[in-house]
């Protein structure tokens, strides 16, 4: 296949193209539906605790990160398959290693979620 083949020739070719690689990720990764479905939670959480437009930004951060580490993870497995389909140590290496910047980035969404919601939920469950 030709080089040029390869290139983005427009702009909307190239958002085309980036959203294909959304749906082709949803299609084949359980992980981000499962990441999609917990951060639906945590929206409709943060409506029925009313976060503030700071604490909503975060929280919006937050989700977007563990979404774009869990697709660059599905690309570097890709990637990986792409060039061996034998066991090799270095390929098993780059998958754990990009599994494990998925499961920092989850840490760290969790850690958040606990700041944002937990006083807010107490008064919410506890002051009625």
């Amino acid at each position: 296949m030709d080089k040029e083949n390869f290139k983005n020739q427009t702009f909307i070719q190239a958002l085309k193209n980036t959203i294909n690689g959304i749906i082709y990720t949803y299609k084949t990764s359980r992980n981000l539906k499962v990441e999609t479905i917990i951060g639906v939670c945590a929206i409709i959480l943060a409506i029925v605790l009313k976060l503030s437009k700071t604490e909503w930004a975060i929280l919006v951060i937050t989700m977007f990160l563990v979404l774009m580490a869990e697709m660059i993870n599905s690309a570097i497995e890709e990637t990986v398959d792409l060039i061996t389909e034998e066991y090799n140590d270095k390929a098993k290496n780059a998958k754990d290693i990009a599994g494990g910047a998925v499961t920092l980035t989850s840490l760290m969404s969790i850690i958040i979620g606990i700041i944002l919601f937990l006083d807010k939920l107490i008064v919410f469950i506890f002051d009625k």
